[in-house]
């Protein structure tokens, strides 16, 4: 039921403008999105359900009737933006040295900023790896680097913690309500390297999400 309100308001709001490829003549990328819904209870005994979309959607981390991210990397002024940036001057850098007449001179501070970006690259995604804490219904917060070090020894898959489960889950706990049940589907055209279908149910995904809910759901399933 929460599921089929979530795909009624998703055909008739007219708020904000998404291309998931239903619709002749919108502009745009098309990007299909998963959706996910969580059942829950609050402290009083009301029964309610919240809604979350995996990613961004139109653009935005934020939309009236879903759940915000875990943490909200589009914020002005925030160290992600303020980094890319920079990284995007070092790209600048890069690509007018390698329009210019090569010299030594050049080249060596070529492979200077080179170098530069990649550390800059990395310590920016080590940064976020840190931004990301999720929490699990006994109020234990982990990183998203803890959980993926803990599972696999590897650091987390790009896209990691934007799911739609995580939200969910995120917000539940945060608001002291209780999770009963959750189901995710998938709304517009299939990417070309999957074969997901249009408002089909899909399990959470392994690569992404397997650690953050192993520790996410503590207590609430065997």
């Amino acid at each position: 039921m929460a599921a089929v309100q979530l795909q009624i308001h998703l055909q008739e709001q007219r708020v904000w403008e998404h291309n998931f490829g239903l619709r002749n003549g919108q502009e745009g990328p098309v990007i299909g999105k998963m959706f996910g819904v969580l059942v829950v209870q609050a402290e009083q005994g009301e029964l309610g359900f919240l809604a979350a979309f995996s990613g961004k959607l139109a653009g935005s981390n934020h939309h009236a009737y879903f759940v915000p991210p875990v943490f909200d990397s589009l914020t002005e002024g925030s160290f992600l933006n303020l980094g890319m940036a920079a990284l995007t001057q070092l790209n600048n850098q890069i690509k007018a040295l390698s329009t210019e007449t090569p010299t030594v001179g050049n080249q060596v501070l070529q492979a200077e900023l080179m170098a530069q970006r990649k550390l800059h690259s990395l310590a920016l995604q080590e940064q976020l790896f840190e931004e990301y804490h999720f929490l699990n219904q006994g109020g234990e917060v982990k990183t998203l680097r803890q959980l993926f070090k803990k599972e696999s020894g590897k650091n987390p898959p790009a896209g990691a913690g934007e799911c739609a489960g995580p939200k969910l889950l995120q917000y539940a706990f945060q608001h002291k309500l209780q999770p009963l049940a959750m189901a995710e589907f998938w709304w517009g055209q299939s990417p070309k390297s999957v074969h997901w279908q249009h408002g089909h149910f899909y399990p959470a995904c392994q690569e992404k999400c397997a650690p953050i809910l192993a520790h996410m759901l503590q207590g609430l399933i065997d």
